[in-house]
């Protein structure tokens, strides 16, 4: 394949050199080794539309698409009304762009405006942004606003954080300066709490989810007293849907509110685009990342929409910038507040219930299985649960596959050493008679 890229030779080695690297591979050096080509792709001559058709045609016929899915780890099976598509495909929503032209994105400055409006009641905080990608890099951005607004270059974070949110962490914190410190969990599959003060010395703050990883509910309350006691602040990583059931952010004294939306009405589309969001009280609104969307009025009186409170330094001037948010996720923006507006919060209830029922429902009849039991059975969890099993979970993900059920994620998948534990999952999407039939086909498997 030829480059795309229109710098030459010279002017590449120019720009590695003003960085302090070598060559253009030292620029992927936080990429694992396996994950790295070793030799250039054999692709093959080009095909026609009509044979890449039959080819994908044929690939479809392998896939879990129509597997009943018992499967969550950050990305969630949800019923999204046809509303939802059917708003945000409309060809003024789905072609817009950056709003940098106030007078010519009023319209995209408002739908912005609504979600922020929608997020923040959700939450129960103050002021959010927009444009931050997913639930990583949304952790990510609150580390870097915790180190600004505290001029502090620590910041702590749960061994129960999303592996990938971890990952994105370090990254991060590798190339600003900060030094991550993890807490570490409890035998529950909690956040130790008696070890916050000790480890937060000098700490900006506490990066923690609830539910977490594992699906358990935290203590948040006292996770977020711990944190406020070393003169931290604590940023609370929630699942959205969640708080249809337990407490807000605002409730428990957090000081930022962050996630992934996804859960509010996006597909699964393998990955993305999903939604990250940040929340916050007014006093630390100015340490928000990405894009807040304020009204006023015009010369005429007339309700307006404008970029407020950050400088585009943000958005372009990198060099000067705490935060490099340039892409608009407005669409992503636009699904999530179709979906929270038609839901209400009676609708947004009721789905965080079934999330609740289901999920125990399928716990205990996984939990009755000869040859399975549940790691954290006396810890209350919202959807997900963690399963061990008295064989390989990847070999048991298969049996479970040949016999159609998409079953939980091995979690083998983020520690090597933790061969038998599985991550399963139960939304709104599973009926009683697909939990059943995965329960026996566990139970086939295990046997």
């Amino acid at each position: 394949m030829k480059s795309y890229v229109p710098n030459t030779v010279h002017e590449r080695q120019e720009m590695l050199q003003s960085i302090g690297l070598k060559t253009m591979d030292d620029l992927y050096a936080d990429v694992p080794q396996t994950m790295k080509l070793s030799a250039p792709l054999q692709l093959p001559a080009g095909k026609s539309e009509q044979e890449v058709r039959r080819i994908f045609q044929s690939l479809l016929k392998n896939t879990c698409v129509s597997m009943p899915i018992f499967r969550g780890a950050g990305a969630y099976n949800h019923y999204i009304p046809s509303v939802v598509p059917q708003l945000a495909s409309r060809n003024e929503l789905y072609t817009a762009y950056t709003p940098y032209q106030t007078e010519m994105s009023q319209g995209m400055l408002q739908a912005i405006f609504e979600y922020q409006s929608l997020i923040c009641e959700l939450t129960g905080m103050d002021a959010a942004n927009a444009s931050v990608y997913d639930g990583a890099h949304a952790c990510s951005e609150t580390m870097v606003a915790m180190k600004f607004a505290k001029r502090k270059d620590k910041v702590l974070y749960s061994a129960a954080l999303h592996p990938d949110y971890i990952a994105t962490l370090k990254t991060y914190a590798r190339f600003l300066r900060i030094e991550l410190v993890e807490v570490p969990l409890l035998g529950d599959g909690r956040t130790d709490i008696g070890q916050i003060a000790a480890l937060g010395a000098d700490a900006a703050g506490m990066l923690a989810a609830s539910p977490n990883f594992y699906g358990v509910l935290e203590d948040m309350a006292g996770l977020s007293e711990a944190v406020h006691g070393f003169g931290g602040l604590f940023g609370a990583v929630v699942n959205p849907l969640s708080l249809g059931a337990v407490k807000r952010p605002s409730e428990y004294g957090a000081d930022f509110a962050l996630g992934d939306a996804q859960p509010l009405g996006m597909p699964l589309n393998f990955g993305g685009p999903y939604l990250g969001f940040v929340t916050t009280h007014t006093k630390l609104v100015r340490n928000l990342s990405g894009r807040i969307v304020g009204q006023t009025t015009d010369d005429e009186g007339n309700r307006v929409y404008c970029l407020t409170l950050s400088a585009r330094e943000q958005h372009i001037r990198r060099e000067k910038a705490s935060s490099n948010i340039c892409s608009n996720q407005c669409l992503c923006v636009l699904m999530s507040s179709i979906y929270m507006a038609t839901m209400g919060p009676a609708g947004m209830a009721e789905v965080a219930e079934q999330n609740l029922q289901k999920a125990h429902y399928l716990a205990q009849a996984i939990a009755a299985l000869p040859n399975a039991k549940l790691r954290y059975a006396d810890t209350p969890f919202f959807n997900e649960f963690v399963v061990d099993t008295g064989k390989n979970a990847a070999a048991v993900n298969e049996g479970l596959k040949q016999r159609g059920i998409m079953g939980g994620l091995p979690l083998s998948r983020f520690d090597a050493t933790d061969t038998k534990g599985m991550l399963w999952c139960a939304t709104e999407m599973n009926t009683r008679e697909e939990m059943d039939a995965a329960v026996a086909a566990l139970k086939e498997v295990l046997a």
